[in-house]
């Protein structure tokens, strides 16, 4: 008997083994084929195509040759306007850049809807819904992008092997599981934070308090900023920059640009961190694009530089400890905060380094490690403000880089060809107090140039590591500003600024110098509670809309970083029918090593591929609304994808949509491929 079980036992074992080892090779080929697969994938798996921000491709099967051949491979809809009524629909923005991993893209709609779909035919995997509240008066309606963590748990366990994360304009950090879509219950509450706890926020403070740009990942440390209003009371929410375990949800540091604002008397408004952040994943460090303290166009309560404000800052990923700084506009007082996502590259083929553009049209370089800048950074004189109880800083720091975009203009200066058009501007321009860049706001009506869309905006830059060639898209759009002081009556502001927006008396009317035109932060009348002024601001732009600034209004640069020098300006778009006028917009370049610089960013219904080397026009396609998204590619199973969100502008006034656009080259034998439309609810 004792034999006979011995038998069966060693039997049973035998078949054991040979079942591990089964397993063990169809793992082993799984394996392999995942590998593969990821290998493909991580073409965009970060929201700057890599952490460091750099928006590349090492791509080729699209080139210069073959890029007219582009055509559409599928389009998905996001169904992100089923909700007709809803006035946050009507401020939407569809900025997001898909980010890829195994197949699958992974990305948010402007009101933090997610989805996961087939990177091949476009066709839904998983989708989930937040349900943020569209009535509950959103003051920015836009969410760029989802940031992934990768584990090496086991799949069996909640969501023990990729993750998803977003955060929300509601004020929730979101974890997901990326193969499934359910929930990381070990993550917070059920797979959320709640981002408000421990801030204490009044209920003003929570209305403008939201999230809009991806978090981004170190390690097991997921970082994030916060979108705050900022020019609307010196009492917002205060901009604290935070990383939480991606395993568990529990906050691991907290770094607070300036942690005395209210402790300060009188007074300082807080400083956010609302762009893109990038990371160096093998130093531990991360890249903070730091705004500028509340409020915007007034400092009298924050006295000082308001460090660190207005800067970029290194901080230690694991800990939040501030390793280096330096402050890029001192005491802020033109809404100049650093939009662009900081990006990496190796400077000189030696050095570590750190490339950032700013609203003011310039680029700053430093090493990354140490901070040092490795480009002269100069200390000059600028205009000082007449306000009373404002105290502005004597010099700003001004690259010695070729600028984006210029850094001053007169009336005379315009070259709008229609010559009405072009007089209008001039008769605007010249009746506003006009020291060039860094005048200060008065209170007299004072020209603002370049304004706060940039220069450089969120869409940040993208690089050929090849070459160190950096390409951004600038805008050139100037503002009049006027401080308007609170002492006076209610009926004697009206009679002296009729053309300004009072709360609870009209809807906004323009005044007869000035038109109102749409931008991406739009004109405002701000209260500025908490300060002795309140604001008034709008783009100066004719009655047609024509913006009176300097042309082009957009534009796709390129300046190499090694040597210094600027390659190429062109005009990007058009806001004039057959002219070359360039066009406002948001959104940022991919490039590949195909040669190829792929942008959208104007208030056309265009994707256009430019030619890295000179800026040659070399394809354009329709798309179903403007792009105020970046693009990615990738290449998967032997095809290369190029994908944009066209969504259009809600606060320009543009078409809204709700597609996800991929395009490919078609097959050889064929002249046009099939589009497979993917819908939501359909």
């Amino acid at each position: 008997m004792a034999a006979i079980l011995h038998g069966n036992v060693t039997t049973m074992y035998r078949y054991c083994l040979r079942l591990v080892w089964l397993c063990h090779l169809s793992m082993s080929t799984v394996a392999f084929g995942q590998a593969q697969m990821a290998n493909s994938d991580q073409d965009w798996a970060v929201y700057g195509g890599d952490a460091g921000g750099q928006r590349y491709s090492t791509r080729t099967q699209i080139t210069k040759s073959n890029v007219s051949h582009l055509q559409i491979a599928w389009i998905f809809h996001t169904g992100a306007f089923k909700t007709q009524s809803s006035a946050s629909n009507r401020k939407a923005n569809f900025e997001a850049t898909p980010v890829l991993w195994e197949g699958k893209l992974f990305f948010d709609t402007p009101f933090d809807e997610l989805f996961a779909i087939d990177a091949t035919t476009g066709k839904q995997v998983w989708s989930y819904d937040p349900a943020v509240n569209r009535e509950a008066g959103i003051y920015i309606v836009s969410s760029r992008g989802v940031a992934l963590w990768h584990g090496r748990g086991s799949a069996y366990k909640p969501c023990g092997r990729n993750r998803v994360f977003v955060a929300t304009l509601d004020r929730r950090l979101i974890a997901r599981d990326a193969d499934t879509g359910r929930p990381c219950d070990d993550f917070g509450t059920h797979g959320t934070v709640d981002l408000t706890a421990g801030l204490n926020l009044t209920p003003y403070q929570r209305l403008l308090y939201g999230f809009t740009s991806p978090p981004t990942v170190v390690g097991d440390v997921v970082i994030l900023g916060s979108s705050i209003g900022d020019n609307q009371s010196v009492s917002v929410a205060p901009g604290v920059v935070r990383g939480y375990d991606v395993h568990t949800g529990r906050q691991i540091w907290s770094w607070d640009p300036i942690p005395w604002s209210a402790s300060h008397h009188p007074r300082t408004g807080s400083v956010n961190a609302w762009s893109i952040l990038s990371a160096d994943l093998q130093r531990d460090l991360v890249f903070v694009p730091t705004g500028s303290p509340a409020t915007d166009y007034y400092g009298g309560e924050r006295p000082g530089d308001n460090r660190d404000a207005d800067s970029i800052v290194a901080l230690r990923a694991s800990t939040g400890q501030k390793v280096w700084a330096f402050q890029l506009v001192h005491h802020d007082l033109w809404d100049y905060d650093t939009p662009s996502e900081p990006m990496l590259f190796t400077f000189r083929g030696r050095i570590p380094a750190v490339a950032v553009t700013t609203k003011t049209g310039m680029i700053y370089v430093f090493n990354r490690v140490t901070g040092e800048p490795l480009y002269p950074i100069e200390e000059r004189p600028v205009p000082q403000s007449d306000l009373p109880g404002e105290t502005t800083s004597r010099t700003q720091p001004f690259s010695t880089l070729p600028t984006l975009t210029p850094l001053s203009f007169g009336a005379d200066d315009l070259t709008i060809r229609d010559p009405i058009e072009r007089a209008i501007c001039r008769q605007k321009i010249s009746k506003l107090v006009n020291k060039g860049i860094f005048t200060p706001p008065s209170e007299k009506p004072t020209l603002i140039y370049p304004g706060s869309v940039g220069g450089a905006n969120w869409g940040s830059p993208g690089l050929d590591p090849a070459t160190n060639t950096l390409y951004v898209h600038t805008n050139s759009l100037a503002y009049v500003v006027q401080e308007i002081p609170n002492q006076l009556p209610f009926l004697e502001r009206v009679r002296r600024y009729p053309y300004t927006h009072w709360p609870g008396l009209m809807a906004k009317t323009p005044a007869p110098m000035y038109s109102a035109f749409h931008t991406p932060d739009g004109g405002e009348h701000s209260p500025q509670t908490g300060t002795a002024y309140q604001l008034y601001r709008e783009a100066i732009s004719t009655p047609k809309d024509t913006p009176c600034a300097p042309e082009p209004w957009g534009a796709l640069v390129a300046i190499n970083l090694d040597t210094g020098k600027k390659q190429f300006s062109v005009a990007q778009g058009t806001m004039v029918a057959g002219e070359h006028t360039g066009s406002i917009g948001v959104g940022g370049p991919a490039v590949t090593a195909g040669g190829l610089v792929f942008l959208g960013a104007t208030l056309e219904s265009v994707l256009r591929a430019y030619d890295s080397n000179n800026g040659e026009v070399l394809w354009e396609a329709q798309l179903p609304a403007p792009a105020s998204a970046t693009p990615m590619t990738y290449q998967i199973y032997g095809k290369q994808f190029l994908v944009v969100a066209a969504g259009g502008y809600g606060m320009f006034g543009t078409k809204q949509d709700d597609s996800l656009v991929a395009f490919a080259l078609p097959k050889p034998e064929t002249l046009k491929t099939d589009v497979t439309t993917s819908h939501r609810h359909r």
